[in-house]
């Protein structure tokens, strides 16, 4: 490739890396012993900063949102205070938090999918489970990047507290980009005080390979007193908790500017795009994607902008052949250049 790539595949939104220097030291890597019987250090600090971050009353840690959804539903899937719960999910969340739900579908509680964002469809869904004598567990991402925006929050959260019942969030894209300070969807959105649970992974936004559920305290304790991946799993390593550290640290000191950084690139992006008569699909969203004309192949694509140094993410939408462009706050205008230029390039060489 020559020069070094630009790499648009990495979902480091802000830049954030954590190498090894700029982190404080730790005695182990691991306890050697479950979260159940001993809790890292410095986790339930850290904990309490991703909440008061969030706008929620309590938080816990986990290795990653494979664990965390797991977990939850298996607690929600037991849940005998009250009602047992009907799962009702958003046909665009994330596949993790999915397989989730068919734990909790194992475990018997009935599931369904609803087209993203068709309130009414969702509503007829609540209503069918107060049919059946059970409450309703919405699952929804805070954002979803291809689809440029996030699914109606505050009325999933309002038809899921009317029938007493929950909304489960897999918070992943927004956490550290979206809302004030970067705190995610609950104060983007102002669902503070409304039943929502958080489950969130810092990889993205902050950087770190850790996973964070946030809610009530009376929620998240009761998680944390029945957590199967708390007694027969490992804790996050000790390392990962001191970068989540850091991160909250950096998040502190110049998160908003990192932030205002990514959005700056993201408009330089569509701009250069635009300039080259190149339309994008992402909003303000660092992901950014370019829909193929029909004739053109997605892998000749792909690998012609690879050979001239530009990374990107191929994708299939639908039908539809598209690259996906992560920008992140620490690329630079070169990187863009190079970008826009090698797309037009090779859109017409390979017409």
């Amino acid at each position: 490739m020559g020069a070094a790539a630009a790499d648009f595949t990495s979902a480091l939104y802000l830049g954030l890396r954590h190498g090894r220097a700029a982190l404080d030291d730790w005695p182990a890597l691991t306890l050697g012993k479950p979260a159940a019987l001993a809790e890292v250090p410095g986790a339930r600090a850290v904990a309490r900063d991703l909440a008061a971050l969030q706008g929620c009353a309590a938080a816990t840690l986990l290795p990653s949102t494979l664990h965390l959804f797991w977990d939850v539903f298996g607690m929600l899937g037991r849940e005998r205070d009250g009602k047992p719960y009907m799962v009702l999910v958003d046909g665009a969340a994330y596949p993790v938090a999915r397989w989730g739900g068919e734990r909790a579908a194992g475990m018997g509680l009935p599931l369904r999918v609803f087209r993203s964002g068709a309130l009414a469809e969702l509503a007829s869904l609540v209503g069918l489970a107060r049919q059946l004598g059970r409450r309703p567990l919405v699952l929804a991402d805070g954002y979803y990047p291809d689809r440029a925006g996030a699914p109606p929050l505050a009325s999933y959260a309002a038809l899921a507290a009317g029938a007493d019942g929950l909304l489960l969030l897999d918070d992943a894209q927004a956490l550290g980009v979206l809302g004030p300070r970067g705190g995610g969807s609950i104060v983007a959105h102002g669902l503070a005080g409304a039943p929502v649970l958080m489950g969130a992974s810092l990889a993205k936004g902050f950087g770190v390979p850790l996973a964070v559920l946030a809610g009530s305290a009376a929620l998240v304790r009761h998680f944390e007193a029945v957590s199967d991946t708390r007694l027969h799993a490992s804790p996050p390593p000790v390392a990962t908790v001191v970068a989540a550290r850091h991160a909250l640290e950096l998040n502190r000191v110049c998160g908003d500017a990192l932030r205002a950084a990514l959005r700056q690139r993201i408009g330089q992006f569509r701009a250069a795009l635009a300039e080259q008569g190149i339309a994008t699909e992402g909003g303000a969203f660092p992901v950014q994607a370019v829909r193929l004309p029909r004739w053109l192949d997605l892998a000749a694509a792909h690998g012609a902008l690879r050979r001239d140094g530009v990374l990107a993410v191929p994708q299939c939408r639908g039908g539809a052949a598209l690259l996906a462009f992560l920008l992140r706050a620490d690329h630079t205008k070169a990187d863009i250049a190079r970008a826009a230029h090698a797309l037009r390039h090779h859109v017409k060489e390979l017409a």
